[in-house]
């Protein structure tokens, strides 16, 4: 259902079914199509709960119909994910599509999304199917396993799965390794079974003023 044209543009091909995207995402389409807004901080009760404690939300819309869609976002990067029953955590700014039968909804991230200066509830997928996320560059995925601990830059952060746990940790700086000074005033440590998606750019945080 999901494929690449290039690293930049995605495309969707339909029949009968729907696809779920970021608004405004959508390129060009052939065939017959229709499409419908939906907002909200995920499905359900707890997304009107989020939505409303924090006004956050996600800005999405549903096409359905027969034909292909192309999706694109600001010439980003466009990597494919297959969720297979696990969820995946991905950076409120980076998703862009997801198959219909995968539910999308939020979970709070606290001192990491502070940090990075977006808002304090990522996007979650879960189900079975086809997802694509964005990044600044290719994303990377990193294998997090058992008594191999991963470190990552926040600013580097984009996603990950599996059961992955995540805490933070200071001390020396990525920057401040390289000689240049004023990094990041922490790292995201994942431990645990799962992939961890890193982009081969930094975004600013607040963290790296820090």
């Amino acid at each position: 259902m999901f494929r690449l044209q290039g690293s930049r543009v995605l495309a969707v091909d339909l029949t009968g079914d729907a696809v779920k995207a970021k608004n405004g995402s959508m390129v060009a389409y052939d065939g017959q199509m229709a499409f419908k807004k939906l907002t909200g901080g995920g499905e359900g009760l707890r997304g009107m709960v989020t939505r409303r404690l924090t006004g956050e939300q996600m800005t999405v819309m549903e096409v359905r119909g027969q034909g292909t869609c192309w999706f694109a976002d600001r010439a980003a990067e466009i990597n494919l994910v297959r969720v297979q029953g696990d969820r995946l955590y991905v950076e409120s700014s980076n998703p862009l599509a997801a198959e219909a039968g995968l539910r999308t909804g939020t979970a709070f991230t606290g001192l990491r999304g502070a940090s990075q200066g977006n808002g304090l509830f990522t996007t979650t997928v879960e189900g079975h199917g086809q997802a694509a996320i964005t990044s600044d560059g290719p994303a990377v995925a990193l294998r997090v396993a058992p008594q191999h601990p991963l470190i990552v830059d926040p600013g580097a952060y984009v996603a990950h799965q599996g059961n992955v746990r995540q805490s933070f940790q200071s001390g020396v700086t990525f920057r401040t390794l390289a000689g240049e000074g004023g990094g990041e005033a922490f790292q995201i440590r994942f431990e645990g079974d799962g992939l961890v998606y890193v982009q081969p750019s930094e975004r600013n945080t607040i963290a790296g003023d820090l």
